[in-house]
């Protein structure tokens, strides 16, 4: 059975909100995900491949993805 944690990592980023502040338009129109700011965080979510072409895609743009 898959870790739960490992799923969730290929699903999911978590960066700062304001990093977004630049991309995020672009970053919901080109790609598939879904937004969820929360506390100062925003979760972006989508499917692996989108969450991988996310992750290519901020730090193209200077967003620092842990």
């Amino acid at each position: 059975m898959p870790d739960p944690s490992n799923l969730r990592d290929s699903t999911q980023i978590v960066v700062p909100c304001d990093s977004l502040d630049d991309v995020r338009e672009e970053l919901e129109q080109q790609y598939t995900v879904t937004v969820f700011p929360k506390a100062g965080q925003c979760k972006i979510i989508g499917s692996p491949v989108e969450i991988k072409a996310v992750n290519q895609f901020l730090t193209r743009h200077g967003v620092t993805v842990p």
